[in-house]
């Protein structure tokens, strides 16, 4: 490429000579943060992206910034067996020593690896807090958000349990929060909560994402209730719902008719490979369940299933490299998807699902893409490629170019 060493800052114009994912090879024109036009390979002025090849923009449709990078906060080794109920106790116990700031550091130093690695759009759930200011957590991202602007998309959405009171909800609404959440699936009544919820979307007008069925038990599932009422209020495609373990746990006879309503609500599904192979299945013998929803079922019948990391080395899950990539490895190997199918969930899928337009897909969508060496999708998918220039909205947010020099020579005997 050429240019300057790093691209980083730069607002591109246009790109010549990039392979796009179809495999040909493009002129392009972007204006005001969109690409504008697409056009066979002409030359001209512009940036010569000749061995580089364009990928839409990445996603993650599922963070939690405020807990992010806090498993340094944590006696080494404690959060190594973590299940669900001991990770949630452990963050617990941790939330009454942290301020404002430590929320906020954290979630930066976060961010700056997300974007280092293709990822400028985040959807972050944010704990409405039992210890201290219920909303410290909430400010700190919210003030990022407004930090970043122009660098990376930020949506913060409220995650509040059964003990938060409405109060609470109301104050984080009135404050500017992008989408509200919660997690029935860990209260006494899971209707009553996904209602409790819901009512408030309606009266406010924000979109829901609802951490859901995060367990691998199968007595009853709380998604099926969710669509009947998204239905009932005529909520279609503005609910979001994550985990749906469960529903990768049931028989095909069992699943279809749950699958077949989750359509028909127009529900988005988000599906975390990483957390929940982590965190599922540690009571089991035997035949470990993977942790995944139902991902074949559920495309297979149109519902659009966007795919994150979750948590990022924290009590839910102390690995994790904040790359789109590792996402999309899990998905090929633990959800048996097919690397397009496994790309399409952390990108365009993403921003179907968080209600975001198109980008990095031709003239007329945004200009959020990632640039990486032209090498085949499936290299792409399996995150063999560390060099990336990431774009958003036309401008360089990122530039990471790597060398490597190998020495196999054989040793002299």
């Amino acid at each position: 490429m050429d240019g300057p060493a790093s691209l980083a800052g730069v607002e591109l114009t246009a790109l010549r000579n990039v392979r796009l994912l179809d495999g040909t090879l493009a002129d392009l024109d972007l204006a005001a943060g969109e690409i504008t036009v697409v056009k066979p390979v002409e030359g001209g002025p512009g940036t010569d992206a000749t061995g580089w090849r364009l990928v839409p923009g990445a996603g993650e449709p599922h963070a939690h910034l405020d807990k992010a990078l806090s498993a340094e906060q944590i006696a080494p080794g404690r959060h190594a067996g973590n299940d669900l109920v001991t990770a949630i106790e452990q963050w617990r116990a941790l939330v009454p020593t942290l301020t404002a700031d430590d929320f906020a550091d954290r979630a930066r130093r976060a961010v700056r690896r997300y974007v280092a690695n293709g990822i400028t759009t985040i959807r972050t759930h944010a704990d409405a807090l039992l210890a201290g200011d219920p909303l410290r957590g909430v400010d700190a991202l919210l003030g990022l958000r407004e930090e970043l602007r122009g660098a990376v998309t930020l949506q913060v959405c409220l995650l509040a349990g059964q003990d938060v009171p409405d109060a609470v909800i109301e104050d984080a609404i009135g404050r500017g929060i992008d989408v509200l959440g919660g997690c029935p699936h860990l209260a006494d009544e899971p209707a009553k909560e996904t209602s409790r919820i819901l009512d408030r979307a309606e009266r406010s007008g924000l979109p829901v994402d609802l951490h859901t069925d995060e367990q691998t038990t199968t007595t009853h599932l709380d998604l099926a209730d969710l669509a009947e009422q998204v239905i009932a209020r005529g909520l279609q495609q503005q609910v979001t719902a994550s985990h749906c373990v469960r529903l990768g746990m049931l028989d095909q006879d069992r699943r279809r008719p749950v699958v077949e309503l989750v359509a028909k609500a127009g529900i988005g599904i988000v599906t975390l490979p990483i957390t929940n192979l982590y965190l599922q299945g540690r009571d089991a013998d035997g035949a470990v369940p993977r942790g995944l929803t139902a991902v074949r079922a559920l495309l297979d019948a149109g519902v659009p299933v966007a795919a994150g990391a979750d948590n990022l080395r924290d009590p839910f899950n102390p690995v994790g490299r904040a790359d789109p990539f590792e996402t999309t490895s899990l998905l090929v190997s633990a959800g048996h998807l097919r690397p397009a199918e496994a790309l399409a969930a952390v990108t365009t899928t993403t921003r179907t699902v968080l209600g975001l337009p198109a980008a990095g897909t031709g003239p007329g969508s945004r200009a959020d893409f990632m640039l990486v060496p032209d090498v085949p999708v499936d290299e792409v998918v399996a995150g063999t490629q560390a060099a990336r220039v990431v774009v958003h909205g036309g401008r360089v947010v990122a530039d990471t170019r790597v060398s490597t020099v190998l020495d196999l020579d054989p040793m002299p005997r």
